[in-house]
């Protein structure tokens, strides 16, 4: 498939409310390359995977949660059609301009009807993966914790679940690739949305609780690798809300857990190809247990109940 507008999820600011113990979490027990501060209490990471400079943008702050969350577009030109295509659709952008994150060029930013602020960007310093583009070999050798392949997508709640979603549909070419019906069998109570052929690359709940982050997701490569981030987890006494199971819900194998600050984050693995001419998949109340959590069939109540 051809990715001429949105590309993939690109980076978030994540607040936590201590800097360095978060800074030793996202590094040694995520492990993910520790890229550098900056004089606004902010630390930068990458995944060693990624070639661009930063997906995690790490922000001192007196509570948890998500400050933003950016998307990467093909090219400057797909920056401004977007912007325009946003305004003429009611919606206020912002350019926010190049420099105000390192290695990174001017963003538009704009908030959602769920209350989140996003932000679209084309240009961003490619690093390199570690591995090179040259005669590369397979594996990055010495990796330490967890050590994901890349931020995959982000699961968010707030109340306006049907704006957002016809926001990403409608404007920024997003597909429905699954939902879940409300107990009418009419209303959407979730929704799982894809600029590309994953999955998923973000996932609106509907929820009372506006600009609220219900999870970070991070891939993995193999089930067996779940397994490692699970023991990597129990040495480090990593506090898991669920996991390792498998989801109903693109059919993905995942681990929840919580960094020091209480923002979720998964380990996740798999999940089908999707492509738009695929028919979407639809859950109801009735099955929303086994959608969410194949194995055990129902949730647990920290699953539902916490946000930040």
């Amino acid at each position: 498939m051809a990715i001429t507008g949105v590309m993939r999820p690109g980076h978030c600011q994540l607040r936590v409310l201590d800097l360095d113990a978060s800074i030793t979490f996202y590094r040694d027990v995520m492990g993910l390359q520790f890229m550098g501060r900056d004089g606004r209490d902010r630390a930068f990471f990458k995944c060693l995977d990624e070639r661009d400079h930063h997906s995690l943008i790490l922000r001192q702050a007196d509570r948890a949660g998500m400050d933003f969350y950016g998307f990467k577009v093909r090219d400057a030109a797909t920056l401004a059609r977007l912007d325009s295509d946003l305004r003429a659709y009611g919606i206020s952008t912002e350019r926010i301009p190049e420099g105000d994150l390192p290695e990174t060029g001017e963003r538009v930013r704009f908030q959602a009807p769920t209350g989140h602020q996003f932000e679209l960007y084309w240009r961003k310093t490619d690093v390199g993966n570690h591995l090179g583009c040259r005669n590369p070999e397979a594996i990055i050798e010495g990796r330490k914790g967890i050590s994901p392949v890349r931020l995959d997508h982000w699961q968010i709640h707030g109340a306006d679940l049907d704006g957002s979603r016809d926001l990403f549909c409608d404007v920024l070419g997003f597909s429905l690739v699954e939902r879940i019906l409300g107990e009418d069998g009419k209303q959407d109570m979730a929704v799982w949305l894809t600029c590309s052929a994953k999955a998923h690359d973000i996932a609106f709940v509907r929820d009372e609780r506006n600009d609220t982050l219900h999870h970070a997701s991070y891939l993995l490569e193999t089930w067996e690798q779940v397994l490692k981030a699970a023991d990597v987890m129990t040495v480090h006494r990593v506090s898991i809300d669920i996991g390792p199971l498998r989801h109903g819900i693109t059919r993905g194998t995942t681990i929840y857990a919580f960094d020091p600050s209480g923002n979720r984050f998964e380990t996740f693995c798999g999940g089908y190809d999707f492509y738009p001419d695929m028919q979407p998949t639809v859950w109801t109340w009735d099955e929303v247990g086994r959608a969410i959590f194949y194995h055990t069939r129902e949730l647990n109540e920290r699953f539902l109940t916490v946000v930040t």
